[in-house]
């Protein structure tokens, strides 16, 4: 089994719905997005379009991010049986070398001074809950890298629980900005599976792999748009 992202932008119209989830869900810093939005216009006038492209982490089969950090010998970035690439925050050192190696320009170093979480709104909310008591993957530190994690503390409790089919399909097991999009642009499963929904889908839309020249080999696959970049 392993995890993937299908995201069609033809169908994308730029809402942020999923980025203000991912906020919410993993209470990223302003300094540190987990997702952000890429807007840019294609076509020559007067036929001119613009696209809209969420970008997280790609969970490459060969991260440029973990080889970095390999290289200056952190190893605080992980690849996972199921395909996941998270970060340890507790050994990252802050160099920032995986977010100057990424072809996506995906991980974001957290701020010195960590911003409030929700900024404005005091205690409320996510802010209550002590660090220690978050999931690993929540426990913010300052000077160090963050990325998206395809939710990772709901996939492992999906899988904790005996319920791994059922991710991308119920709540509790789904990343979070791949449930609230509107209008069905984006898509989550297992993308080992030929006979999974993503799967398929991958295969009826002709989606493709961002920048392939780099050789990372994402496991998020875009519906590209006329004239959007691949």
């Amino acid at each position: 089994m392993k995890f993937g992202r299908l995201i069609d932008l033809k169908r994308c119209m730029g809402c942020r719905s999923c980025i203000s989830a991912c906020a919410v869900e993993n209470h990223f810093t302003p300094d540190a997005a987990w997702n952000a939005m890429i807007e840019y216009e294609v076509g020559t006038y007067p036929a001119v379009s613009k696209v809209f492209n969420t970008m997280g982490c790609m969970h490459c089969e060969h991260p440029s991010c973990k080889a970095a950090c390999d290289a200056v010998g952190a190893k605080a970035i992980s690849k996972n049986e199921y395909g996941v690439v998270l970060i340890d925050y507790n050994k990252c050192i802050g160099c920032g070398y995986c977010a100057a190696v990424c072809p996506y320009g995906v991980p974001q170093m957290n701020s010195k001074t960590l911003a409030p979480l929700y900024p404005g709104k005091g205690q409320n909310g996510e802010e209550t809950i002590a660090n220690a008591d978050r999931h690993p993957t929540h426990q913010k530190k300052a000077n160090t890298a963050e990325k998206c994690t395809f939710c990772w503390h709901k996939l492992e409790k999906a899988i904790a629980d005996g319920k791994a089919d059922r991710i991308g399909l119920d709540q509790q097991y789904t990343p979070s900005c791949d449930l609230v999009c509107p209008v069905q642009a984006r898509m989550f499963g297992d993308i080992e599976d030929t006979d999974s929904e993503i799967s398929k889908r991958i295969e009826a839309t002709g989606a493709v792999q961002l920048k392939k020249e780099f050789g990372n080999i994402p496991q998020v696959f875009y519906v590209l748009d006329k004239g959007a970049k691949s």
